[in-house]
């Protein structure tokens, strides 16, 4: 059974728990701003002395993760917390592909993830020996058929995709990510090598949680949630995230049954 935690608070589970692995965008900001309940709830868990991991499905390195926090005025003690999918996906790129021409599906603002092997980039999607995805074109932001077509002839080679999610809400914009790209590409037979929740070598890169008692937030159910399952994590769902309406109009153990992922906790926001 879900337990709702809006009345009680964070703090009335806190102490049941080590680490917490607390999802950025939908949780702690929205892309736009900062979040202040949940920037005074990550305080709070610091007071109680226990860890957190901002654990992010962003296609970019920690460090410019970082940037863009310090420029919405997050202090440098939780900035310090970040990991993303796209540090992890650089850690097996510059292990095992870093001498291999790719061709980069995304905006230009996601280069710095490759920058330190940009000689290696094609601008020819044909002559590249691996395709990375980090979102959409810019000007292909709202078409999946231009991808399908892009594509095509090239479904044999290997996609690296860093960043899992389908869709993020940005202020009160809904845009896709790198997610729902891949997901055209394996609909088509294609092989995706995906870095984010829920996939675990995110969570076991991001610091060491073996034998602590785990507590997993955010408000997307097809990576955060999941991705507590997976690893047997107890889960925070925060609902007026991307679910808010599914959740509104069916309720939480109906929309959760559709996901097929199970949460332990619901909050409306994220709240000490």
């Amino acid at each position: 059974m879900t337990k709702n935690l809006d009345k009680e608070g964070l703090n009335s589970i806190v102490d049941n728990y080590q680490l917490f692995y607390v999802d950025l965008w939908g949780v702690v900001h929205n892309g736009v701003s900062l979040h202040t309940e949940a920037i005074k709830a990550l305080n709070e868990i610091t007071k109680k002395g226990k860890d957190f991991i901002l654990l992010t499905n962003a296609p970019r390195p920690n460090f410019a993760v970082k940037s863009f926090l310090e420029k919405l005025g997050m202090e440098k003690e939780i900035r310090d917390h970040v990991f993303t999918s796209g540090e992890a996906a650089l850690i097996y790129l510059r292990k095992n592909l870093s001498n291999k021409l790719f061709f980069h599906v995304g905006p230009p603002r996601d280069f710095d993830l490759f920058k330190d092997f940009e000689k290696m980039r094609s601008k020819n999607i044909k002559k590249c020996e691996y395709i990375l995805c980090t979102g959409l074109f810019d000007d292909h932001n709202e078409d999946l058929k231009y991808y399908k077509d892009l594509f095509e002839k090239n479904i044999e080679k290997k996609m690296i995709c860093t960043n899992p999610d389908l869709i993020v809400d940005r202020g009160n914009t809904r845009e896709f990510c790198a997610g729902s790209v891949a997901m055209v590409f394996e609909k088509m037979g294609g092989e995706v090598v995906y870095f984010g929740k829920p996939y675990p070598e995110v969570y076991n890169q991001s610091t060491n949680n073996q034998n602590k008692r785990i507590l997993s937030i955010g408000d997307n159910l097809n990576t955060d949630i999941k991705g507590a399952n997976l690893l047997n994590y107890d889960s925070l769902l925060i609902t007026n995230g991307i679910h808010k309406n599914e959740i509104k109009e069916k309720g939480i153990d109906n929309v959760s049954k559709s996901y097929e992922v199970i949460c332990n906790y619901i909050q409306s926001e994220l709240k000490w």
